[in-house]
């Protein structure tokens, strides 16, 4: 809800896509930068409070937005300046939620575990959106914002009700400094046959793909002209594929070829990307977007269950915290890249442009998917 009123109000506050872009760009590039600082501390300190401070701020944020729209008091620079404080929170708590759930479920049940953690999260972005859209036509951003502000106090405060086996609630003590740990983290990435691969494949095409579901205010009106209730059914079929998707993934419960659906799943994005942007009809455009989630998540879940699955436990978290890098990083650079060049060129002829150049990246991935499967799968 949170994410689809910004980018609204981003695009009332300026009617421009660049600056739609550039709210999403501010929400998800500090993630470039302090992911692989967050992944260090969460393999260091408790993970439990970890997360419920920075859950804490995130609310605090949402609730500070809130407020000021309210008031009358937003304008596109503070809107930019509290989304960037907000991306910075948010790289800081994915890494230390993700690392202690293998110590939720037996070492068995962990593939399945991050599967259906990803399922979770595509339910909320299914019922997210759906809310968003008619709250926002009927009663503006202000509501929308706000209710993120109350979600994230209620996952705060359920943090106290976690048990998580000690080991993997409380990281290692410090064996190097900080950043010692972070270029440890990164050099075991890189010198690993299977994750080195997987994760350089993942950047690259979270750049040229996933910007598209960043700027869709943009899209609604250039491409489609519609407005905020069309946007909010664009983004619910977003989010319906990667619920199904996420559910048909969720109940293989296993690592087993997960290494094939990542790497095939993305040809089948850059298809459903060109189908979106070639077309002027609505009703084509929820099609495609439904494939663009079912992808996406397909995409998304293996990478989480072949990184958990691979990596050493006391690299868990910088692990986890380079694919939060991946996933919130690419797809800024790619949501302000499109909002650039969609003001000089349109929206159309740089989406294409990112789906045939994710091409040469797909051929990459095949071409190194056996050794992938034998490093990760195994």
């Amino acid at each position: 809800m949170h994410r689809v009123a910004v980018s609204w109000l981003a695009w009332e506050l300026t009617g421009s896509a660049f600056w739609v872009g550039m709210a999403a760009f501010c929400d998800l590039v500090p993630a470039v930068f302090f992911s692989p600082i967050a992944g260090a501390v969460a393999d260091r300190v408790d993970r439990v409070r970890l997360t419920m401070l920075s859950q804490a701020l995130i609310g605090l944020e949402a609730a500070a937005v809130a407020t000021l729209t309210a008031c009358d008091a937003i304008n596109i620079g503070i809107l930019l300046t509290l989304e960037f404080l907000n991306g910075i929170n948010a790289s800081f708590a994915q890494p230390a939620r993700q690392a202690m759930m293998p110590g939720l479920v037996p070492k068995g049940e962990l593939p399945a575990a991050v599967a259906c953690n990803s399922l979770l999260f595509n339910v909320a972005r299914f019922f997210g959106p759906g809310l968003a859209g008619p709250i926002i036509a009927l009663y503006g951003v202000v509501p929308a914002i706000a209710c993120n502000a109350i979600a994230y106090t209620l996952a705060c405060i359920s943090g106290l009700f976690l048990v998580v086996d000690p080991e993997a609630r409380q990281g290692h003590k410090a064996s190097n400094s900080l950043f010692g740990e972070v270029a440890e983290g990164v050099v075991y990435v890189a010198r690993h046959p299977g994750l080195g691969p997987m994760l350089a494949f993942a950047s690259v095409t979270a750049i040229l793909l996933r910007g598209v579901q960043e700027i869709l205010p943009p899209f609604v009106e250039r491409v489609f002209g519609r407005g905020a209730e069309s946007l909010a059914l664009l983004t619910s079929c977003f989010a319906v594929g990667a619920l199904v998707s996420g559910f048909i993934v969720a109940q293989r419960g296993r690592v087993t070829g997960a290494s094939r659906i990542a790497v095939y799943s993305i040809l089948a994005q850059a298809a459903a990307i060109a189908l979106f942007v070639a077309t002027d009809v609505f009703a084509v455009g929820m099609v495609a977007a439904v494939l663009i989630g079912a992808t996406a998540s397909a995409h998304g879940i293996s990478v989480q269950q072949l990184a958990q699955h691979a990596s050493s436990p006391a690299m868990r978290g910088r692990i986890i915290s380079l694919w939060g890098l991946i996933s919130r990083g690419g797809p800024a650079i790619g949501a302000l890249g499109l909002g650039a060049l969609g003001e000089v060129f349109g929206l159309r002829w740089p989406t294409m442009l990112g789906a045939f150049l994710s091409l040469f990246a797909i051929a990459w991935g095949i071409r190194r998917l056996s050794t992938m499967q034998r490093n990760l799968e195994g």
